[in-house]
């Protein structure tokens, strides 16, 4: 049986996002409430613009923006979008056993 994930370590997360689009501040509103609400306290968020870090973003092979990482927990996951749905964004975190 798998430990609920707020037992676990904390989490990290690097948001890479385009300027101040739309979808790239919706992105980082919906992942800074999910984790107030899932992670209060045990989570990291790094935020990188594409267009300041162009070329970290293209040696990670982000080609499309907002693109959030998850870098722990293992296993590492990648998701394309505003992160506006919830329950596929807590089955893809590996949160949904703690949410439920």
């Amino acid at each position: 049986m798998k430990r609920p994930a707020r037992r676990g370590g904390p989490f990290k997360f690097r948001l890479y996002i385009a300027g101040d689009t739309q979808n790239s501040a919706h992105a980082v509103a919906n992942l800074t409430a999910l984790c107030r609400a899932e992670l209060p306290d045990r989570h990291d968020i790094e935020i990188v613009n594409v267009f300041q870090e162009p070329k970290r973003a293209l040696g990670d092979g982000i080609f499309m923006t907002p693109t959030l990482i998850k870098l722990t927990p293992s296993p590492v996951r990648r998701i394309v979008g505003t992160l506006s749905q919830t329950q596929p964004l807590l089955d893809v975190l590996g949160l949904a056993q703690a949410s439920a």
